[in-house]
């Protein structure tokens, strides 16, 4: 019984997240448009929101990038400059950092969600649930750190990797890879999977509108309101006559 609990968990459930997570999005974007934002509670309590935001943003965006590339980089294409011992260990540190500034940006969001009176009131069930299971999951993120610690080598951390490209690629022999792995593993992937599956139906559908082109935007000119030269004159202490006053 556990045998075909875990082929499906990790041999057919990504396929299940994946397919959820893409046309998930594209049917509620096309239907629901009203609800395709964040929801920000800025207007009822400020406090915990700056610190809380920016920490659990910075952070996550580290972790999500740094698993992207890390789990679908093939081990041949950087052996050649690191070991997976070495990417491992660097993959700790980095992904430890990381989680732990996300950990403390999201406890102050999570916290400010049920003590708040008023932002509880205003939060639905999903946004609450949302922001436990990202809780629970990177709490299993950093308690993976120490068992990653038992083995160096880089071992469990190629299998990981394996499994993932060989999910993307469709190879139909993926979910044996992770067979061995101790359980925190498959706590911390089916969870993650599970966020996917679940992410069309709360707020981090916003995460599409992400406004990444405010980057690369052309520079904008900036001109003080009312005459220019009214403007330049205050600005060189001369009084409204054009002498100094």
């Amino acid at each position: 019984m556990l045998a075909y609990v875990h082929e499906f968990v990790f041999g057919i459930y990504p396929y299940i997240c994946a397919s959820v997570f893409l046309l998930g999005s594209l049917i509620r974007f096309d239907r629901e448009q009203y609800t395709w934002r964040s929801g920000s509670s800025q207007l009822l309590r400020k406090r915990q929101l700056r610190w809380g935001s920016n920490l659990f943003h910075v952070g996550i965006l580290f972790l999500f990038f740094g698993h992207f590339v890390g789990m679908l980089t093939p081990h041949w294409a950087y052996e050649w400059q690191i070991s997976a011992g070495g990417k491992q260990v660097m993959a700790m540190a980095s992904g430890g950092t990381a989680g732990l500034i996300c950990f403390v940006g999201l406890s102050m969001l999570l916290h400010r969600r049920l003590v708040d009176p008023r932002i509880r009131a205003t939060s639905s069930m999903m946004d609450i649930a949302i922001l436990a299971i990202l809780w629970v999951q990177l709490v299993l993120g950093l308690v993976t750190i120490p068992f990653s610690g038992q083995h160096l080598d880089g071992s469990t951390m190629v299998l990981l990797a394996e499994w993932a490209q060989h999910i993307v690629t469709l190879r139909l022999d993926a979910a044996g890879l992770v067979a061995g792995v101790p359980l925190v593993f498959k706590l911390h992937m089916a969870l993650g999977m599970t966020i996917f599956l679940l992410f069309p139906f709360g707020r981090l559908v916003h995460v599409w509108s992400a406004p990444i082109w405010y980057v690369f935007r052309s520079p904008q000119v900036v001109r003080a309101r009312g005459n220019g030269r009214a403007a330049a004159a205050r600005a060189a202490g001369a009084g409204p006559f054009g002498a100094r006053g």
